[in-house]
């Protein structure tokens, strides 16, 4: 009698489960180097990103401010920072949340703000977190209570901002060309070298 040969039956593998990507809470400070720290303090539920200082600020090759309008200052994102830019709107696109960590000064509350608008963030949302020190207890107390953007820092760097640039661009030239002639009045004098 002849024996069939039976093919073993196939094995199925079992299907590998599609990993959901778990949203994770976006933090965006100013360093690098305080992203890694900070990042290591809070987890695994959450990403540490740096935009690497100011992101936007005024034109370099014009005032920049209009006079007519109130003083409105008109920012354009800063040469370079296009990557970092990218970067943060992918980053903040992915997120379940989005949280503002930089420094507790103005100039760190104007970093905020200017990275709240480019990624179009809630202006009304409370996420805006600052600590004095980067321990792992202040960090995660400071995470306890977040608050909107203080926009009277804001305004106070902006103003500072301005000014710096009115007085630059209106009175450096005037002082420039008091200098120019003193230096060719001293240029024919035994003084010069």
């Amino acid at each position: 009698m002849a024996v069939k040969s039976e093919k073993p039956a196939a094995t199925k593998k079992p299907k590998k489960r599609a990993k959901s990507k778990i949203k994770k809470k976006l933090v965006i400070v100013e360093s690098p180097s305080k992203a890694k720290t900070i990042e290591k303090y809070l987890g695994r539920s959450y990403k540490v990103v740096a935009s690497i200082g100011h992101i936007r600020d005024l034109p370099k090759s014009r005032m920049g401010v209009d006079i007519e309008n109130n003083y409105q200052p008109d920012y354009i994102s800063i040469r370079g920072k296009g990557d970092v830019i990218k970067e943060l709107r992918k980053d903040a696109k992915n997120a379940k949340e989005v949280y503002l960590a930089s420094d507790p000064d103005r100039e760190g509350e104007a970093i905020a703000w200017h990275v709240s608008n480019i990624l179009k963030l809630d202006e009304n949302s409370k996420n805006r977190v600052t600590f004095n020190e980067i321990t792992k207890d202040a960090v995660k107390e400071a995470f306890k209570e977040p608050r909107n953007i203080d926009m009277d820092l804001v305004d106070a760097q902006q103003a500072r901002r301005i000014l710096d640039r009115l007085v630059g661009y209106s009175i450096s030239p005037i002082l420039w060309k008091k200098v120019k002639k003193r230096t060719q009045r001293w240029s024919g004098s035994i003084y010069c070298t």
